[in-house]
């Protein structure tokens, strides 16, 4: 990858994304509300083939309507939830006229033709979408709530289960997360889970998620505890401004005024599951862009970690998206430049598809194999 330090101002990801970005077009497949494909397989060439070891995976990972169907922050509830997600993946266009046209009946994470705009980005955040203006996905709605559903019989949880607003149980976090743990454990991967949000459901998500793996409490993952993942327990905190970003937990404390490759070692060192809330603020006074957005930083020349990160609101418009990624552009070295999200998307960039999340069991276990496959990829063919 030496050949790569040659050209800094070019992305080392661009070689072959246009076949990688087609790649995965091709396996999202039909209508992503119907989740039709077999939910208990890898589509075939997505398993990483390479022999030797494998690099350690560190997930970061947002909450809301990412693996919860729910937000504190705006009070939602998992109808709510997943009503306004409709919303953001639902697609029209105003019509010269002034009235707003439709232009597909599925759903889908990219615009379906040029002109194409989300009903969010047209009207913003709408209350009862699905009982109004989109009353033509209802019937998405209802078929994704009834599929999250709480096992019938089953008493309830205190932090696993969550009461939604006609009264019905839900699972507060998505099985598909659990199943993610369980598939990489199985395929004997190193990783870790970096939980990244904005809002305030952190303390109890890490509560949750360690009486699974500890105590077995997932109705439908008893044998959790045989996986042997630690939960760390404390929250941790970003802080970004204009002087840079400060990671803290507990008694750790480290500043991308020491380097940024001090806090991209950190990142790359932790172990089993924890998290850290992100600065909201700093997102929302850069006018909820690229340059306010949660950090991550990735390094194309480490032969031995690789980040992931997967959030519904990552978008490939960088005025508009959650994450910013900070590429180093030499081996060890301290120097990084911010990529656009098109650079890194299904490469260390996972917009997420909620309906998938909810529909596909194996949902995010495949996404995670898509972006070890185009990650390979295009850095065999920057290299070359």
């Amino acid at each position: 990858m030496s050949a790569l330090k040659n050209v800094p101002t070019n992305s080392w990801l661009m070689e072959g994304l246009e076949d990688s970005g087609r790649a995965a077009e091709e396996y999202d497949g039909a209508d992503s509300t119907s989740g039709t494909e077999s939910p208990g397989t890898v589509p075939h060439g997505l398993c990483p083939s390479r022999p030797g070891p494998r690099k350690k995976l560190v997930l970061h990972i947002d909450l809301n309507n990412t693996i919860l169907v729910s937000d504190t922050v705006t009070g939602q509830g998992p109808a709510a939830a997943l009503d306004y997600f409709l919303s953001t993946v639902t697609w029209g266009k105003m019509s010269k006229q002034g009235r707003w046209e439709w232009l597909s009946d599925s759903t889908s994470l990219l615009p379906p033709c040029d002109n194409a705009v989300s009903y969010y980005s047209q009207f913003g955040r709408t209350a009862g979408f699905t009982s109004g203006a989109g009353k033509r996905f209802r019937g998405i709605l209802d078929e994704h709530l009834n599929l999250f559903r709480w096992p019938v019989g089953t008493k309830a949880d205190r932090e696993l289960s969550v009461k939604g607003e006609g009264g019905q149980l839900y699972h507060w976090i998505l099985p598909s997360f659990f199943q993610l743990l369980k598939d990489l454990t199985q395929e004997g991967r190193e990783f870790a889970v970096v939980f990244r949000t904005f809002g305030s459901d952190l303390p109890r998500v890490l509560s949750a998620v360690s009486r699974a793996l500890n105590e077995g409490a997932h109705p439908l993952f008893p044998d959790l505890p045989d996986l042997k993942l630690n939960v760390n327990m404390t929250p941790g905190k970003i802080h970004c401004s204009k002087g840079g970003v400060v990671l803290s937990r507990g008694e750790e404390r480290h500043s991308s005024r020491d380097g940024d490759r001090g806090l991209y070692q950190y990142l790359s060192s932790v172990q089993g599951l924890g998290g850290f809330q992100d600065h909201f603020e700093w997102w929302a006074s850069n006018t909820f862009s690229i340059r306010g957005g949660k950090p991550l930083w990735v390094d194309p020349f480490d032969q031995h970690v690789e980040h992931i990160f997967i959030d519904d609101n990552i978008r490939q418009n960088d005025e508009d998206t959650i994450v910013d990624p900070k590429v180093f552009l030499d081996p060890g070295g301290a120097e990084t430049r911010t990529a656009s999200t098109s650079e890194l998307y299904d490469i260390t960039l996972v917009q997420n598809d909620l309906l998938r999340a909810i529909s596909q069991p194996s949902y995010f276990t495949q996404r995670v194999h898509i972006c070890l496959e185009n990650y390979e990829r295009n850095l065999q063919q920057g290299a070359a």
